[in-house]
């Protein structure tokens, strides 16, 4: 890690776990490595992000980090000053809440900044509950969207949902959403009642987890499925055939 101050500092992308698991059942040791050795770091929350590091390393002392709040209050001219640190020679970590930095999660504007400014980026090996779901699905993994939330109005989602599986059939692509936990179970309903009959669902819940349930079904089959959904972390995914 550099800490030279004749040369700029770089910014590590740093995964977290997908729940309450030991992080070294699913991260790497260069996520200790990088924990161990940087000061500075950029979070969407404070505790969270503290209770991370002491997770990874339990000797490291916590009154010498320096945290920077990366959230949706976070101004645009406060991006700026996150980077001082690298500019000044120091790494600066980036910690996402659950899974990797900068994938549907805060930390892209700031990485987006750090290139103009010449400051290298490394991205860290970690778990995204997006691309393990992805793995598991038996979908199309050469050609998949990221979506992120449908619209909640009833006639908005729909036509969402009709012009994505539309989408899907005429591209071969595998079409990817999250939900708010606690309308996991009304997405499904939907999924379930809009799209045709013969459209694949995967639902991912958990993953990671000693809780994982992970199923590809039809639209169809999954009528005849009941599963607890909510204020659980869930991927949706579905293939239209054509």
């Amino acid at each position: 890690m550099s800490t030279a101050q004749s040369q700029k500092g770089k910014i590590y992308m740093i995964p977290t776990t997908l729940g309450e698991t030991e992080p070294l059942q699913v991260l790497p040791l260069s996520v200790k490595q990088a924990i161990d050795n940087i000061d500075f770091y950029i979070v969407e929350n404070e505790k969270t992000a503290r209770r991370f590091i002491k997770k990874i390393n339990p000797k490291k002392s916590q009154p010498s980090l320096k945290i920077f709040l990366l959230n949706k209050f976070t101004t645009d001219q406060e991006l700026p000053t996150f980077l001082t640190p690298c500019l000044n020679g120091y790494d600066v970590g980036i910690i996402s809440e659950a899974g990797c930095p900068g994938i549907a999660d805060p930390g892209a504007d700031v990485v987006a900044l750090a290139h103009t400014k010449g400051i290298e980026i490394v991205p860290l090996v970690g778990p995204s509950s997006i691309l393990l779901a992805l793995m598991a699905s038996g979908m199309n993994g050469q050609s998949f969207a990221f979506n992120g939330y449908l619209p909640i109005e009833k006639s908005a989602r729909k036509k969402k949902l009709r012009d994505f599986e539309r989408l899907s059939r005429e591209y071969n692509q595998s079409q990817i959403f999250i939900e708010t936990p606690y309308r996991n179970d009304k997405l499904l309903a939907d999924l379930i009642t809009q799209l045709r009959s013969d459209t694949r669902i995967c639902v991912a819940v958990d993953i990671t987890l000693p809780t994982e349930y992970i199923r590809t079904k039809t639209a169809e089959a999954w009528k005849k499925e009941e599963v607890d959904l909510h204020k659980r972390p869930c991927i949706f995914i579905f293939h239209a055939v054509n």
